[in-house]
């Protein structure tokens, strides 16, 4: 009995779909974690609702060997600067999350220190709302993302050199950060 081509039993795909299947499932993710929400999100890495089944949950502490930032909490404009220079430090490609409505949106903060959303920043892949969210909110914009994953082309544009900062930025926040003291202590 002869088989056709089409059932040759054999399985065909692209190496950017191999690609795209590999990095949904290991993911290296930096916790950029300022407030309230963090408690929610150690509470999902648990074993309750373990991000491990996923592929997300050792979390990294340099976002140079991360490609997966999750942004938890409160952002207010002093703390911006770090927020960018982190995002510029992560591995490509990277995908950002904003948890929760601080992180989303500026929460019930409207005040003059407050960023009214990360994407004014950086760029965001997914919002999870809620204040705090819930953990299956949580574990369904994981699986969302993942999907995402797996179906992007990701190309990797090389670096222009130099530190370039975001075209929406306001001037203060697009400079760089001087971590030295300016006078001793």
């Amino acid at each position: 009995m002869n088989q056709s081509a089409d059932q040759s039993g054999f399985f065909t795909t692209t190496l950017e779909s191999a690609l795209g299947w590999a990095r949904k499932y290991s993911l290296f993710s930096y916790p950029f974690v300022t407030a309230c929400c963090g408690m929610e999100f150690m509470s999902v890495n648990c074993s309750h609702y373990d991000t491990d089944r996923f592929g997300a949950a050792l979390p990294r502490f340099t976002p140079r060997q991360s490609d997966l930032l999750w942004v938890v909490g409160t952002v207010n404009h002093k703390l911006a600067p770090v927020l960018l220079r982190v995002y510029e430090q992560m591995a490509e490609p990277k995908w950002v999350i904003a948890f929760g409505a601080c992180a989303s949106s500026g929460g019930f903060y409207d005040n003059y220190a407050t960023v009214a959303g990360i994407d004014k920043i950086i760029p965001v892949d997914m919002y999870i709302p809620g204040c705090p969210p819930r953990p299956e909110t949580i574990l369904d914009a994981l699986m969302h993302l993942q999907t995402d994953i797996q179906r992007s082309k990701q190309q990797i544009v090389p670096s222009q050199g130099g530190r370039q900062p975001h075209p929406e930025l306001p001037p203060l926040l697009g400079k760089p950060i001087d971590t030295r003291l300016s006078k001793p202590v």
